[in-house]
């Protein structure tokens, strides 16, 4: 029966009135005639909901396990930088890092890569960053950061230059820079050295090492995990431009030159080269975890799932993945659910504009949902310069739209907003700490509100319209049975919580040339 109860296909499916324990069996029957990687999967995660979620995961994307003593979760900035610091002085081999760019004044952290290149010649350093965040006009962009380590290490520091093929043509002469960055970048966010990976939603800038949140999951010694990312940044790079030793010194004042090295393929064109590299990346991936998920047996360990989403390539598996996650998550009959046996998902963004999808997903659904978003001055954009200073107004009035959606889907005005088909509650709030800003994103999944949590997604998202179809995303779903992982998680998401607040922006007036910059410019948020 305890076998039955494991393998069912929901938990909401044996509360049912009158179920006899002969169905149970023939599921259990069933079961026994799925994939290698559904079974093994099956054994890892207790919850029948979130085990037949990660097994129709495990079909198409890859998956990876991870012991728990490997995982640590921290929780503050300093901590990143320390960390990652660490990881650069003690590389061997290889140091790989995926950055939106790396800010001017982090000289520490160049130095860093440079001592670890001098003092072991094996090594290699391979850098992919975002091409119009990181030749911003100036002495101080990162391409003139980097010139000197490319200059004097060219053939072991490799640094290459994702730049968005939105623009194309004229228009990408006219747009200025720093705004031609809205039209999308590369976001992806990972820190790693040997057999190593960090992975954060958080750039290599001051900022980012001392007073502004985020989310930071360290990896150690997952040999698997860690050359999986090492191929999606070598398969970045093959659709990148490369930052290159100038052929003279006199080319330019940084002693540098971007260099395209497809020929037959113009910048702007290079959707269907990315999307099928992209693609075969994760086929190749998918194929060897089968032969990973064969080595699982423990109960207490964890599986990991890379998601790339890049909707300008055509690639949206993080859209895929949460539809199907939401889709396991409903009951069969609604109305016979409690309260108490609803799953509870937490959800945060410092940027929170939801995609349309994912909002509609949340109102639909029976799940309970607690949101933190980033109050107007802990967003990144308070206090700065030109039209972007109205943007924490903007995310206000984001967030305006978004509750009164929530009041009309619970009142079932169709009016306003299709009906929910369950009873799940929404519960914004915003995070707030003096002087510090906000950049954490993700989800956290627990089977009900008095559960610890036994799936999270993390990584680069902000899980709105920007991160949907205009920059370059690489997210990770975790689903884990070790209660030791499920506690740092829930130590994670009690600290965030910390400095949570109750919502405010109903009471915070909008005004109306924000709001239509706002509904404008909303694709861009």
């Amino acid at each position: 029966m305890v076998s039955a109860l494991h393998t069912s296909r929901s938990w909401f499916t044996l509360l049912r009135a009158g179920r006899p324990c002969f169905r149970a069996l023939v599921s259990t029957h069933r079961h026994n005639h799925l994939s290698t990687a559904k079974r093994h999967i099956s054994s890892i995660i207790q919850s029948p909901q979130i085990h037949e979620f990660a097994s129709s995961l495990a079909q198409t994307q890859p998956h990876f396990a991870i012991s728990p003593e490997k995982i640590q979760v921290l929780s503050r900035p300093s901590s990143f930088y320390e960390q990652l610091i660490d990881l650069i002085r003690n590389a061997q081999t290889r140091i790989f890092i995926s950055s939106l760019y790396i800010g001017s004044s982090e000289t520490e952290l160049v130095d860093a890569l440079r001592d670890a290149l001098h003092a072991k010649p094996s090594l290699h350093v391979y850098l992919q960053l975002d091409y119009n965040r990181s030749t911003r006009p100036g002495r101080s962009s990162t391409t003139a950061l980097l010139a000197p380590l490319v200059r004097d290490f060219p053939d072991r520091c490799h640094v290459s230059l994702f730049r968005s093929p939105k623009l194309k043509g004229v228009l990408s002469k006219l747009v200025p820079p720093r705004f031609n960055e809205g039209f999308g970048t590369w976001h992806a966010k990972v820190y790693g050295a040997d057999d190593n990976i960090m992975i954060s939603g958080a750039n290599l800038n001051k900022s980012y090492f001392t007073d502004r949140q985020d989310r930071y999951l360290l990896f150690s010694m997952t040999p698997e995990l860690s050359n999986y990312c090492f191929d999606f940044l070598m398969t970045a790079a093959s659709f990148s431009y490369k930052l290159l030793p100038a052929s003279s010194p006199g080319d330019n004042d940084a002693h540098t030159t971007l260099y395209w090295p497809h020929m037959n393929t113009h910048p702007s064109r290079i959707e269907p080269e990315a999307k099928l590299a992209l693609s075969k990346l994760q086929q190749h991936h998918v194929a060897k975890s089968v032969r990973v998920q064969e080595r699982l047996q423990s109960e207490d360990s964890v599986t990991v799932f890379p998601i790339i989403q890049a909707g300008q390539f055509g690639i949206r598996e993080e859209e895929e993945s949460l539809k199907l996650l939401f889709r396991h998550m409903e009951p069969i009959n609604p109305r016979e659910m409690v309260s108490a046996s609803q799953p509870l998902l937490n959800l945060t963004s410092g940027y929170f504009g939801l995609f349309a999808l994912y909002k509609d997903l949340i109102l639909r659904s029976p799940i309970h949902t607690r949101i933190l978003c980033a109050s107007p001055k802990a967003n990144g954009f308070y206090g700065s310069k030109g039209i972007s200073h109205r943007l924490p107004e903007g995310y206000t009035w984001l967030e305006q739209r978004f509750m009164a959606a929530v009041r009309a889907s619970q009142s079932g005005d169709p009016a306003r907003s299709r009906p929910s088909s369950g009873s799940g509650s929404v519960e914004l709030k915003e995070w707030s700490k003096d002087s510090w800003t906000y950049h954490a994103k993700g989800i956290w999944l627990s089977p009900n509100p008095e559960s610890l949590p036994v799936l999270t997604l993390f990584g680069s998202t902000n899980l709105n319209s920007r991160s949907a179809h205009l920059d370059t995303e690489l997210s990770f779903m975790m689903l884990a049975n070790s209660i030791d992982v499920r506690k740092k998680l829930q130590h994670e998401v009690q600290g965030l919580n910390e400095f949570a607040e109750p919502w405010r922006g109903d009471q915070r007036p909008v005004r109306l040339v924000t709001k239509l910059l706002a509904r404008i410019l909303s694709g861009f948020l």
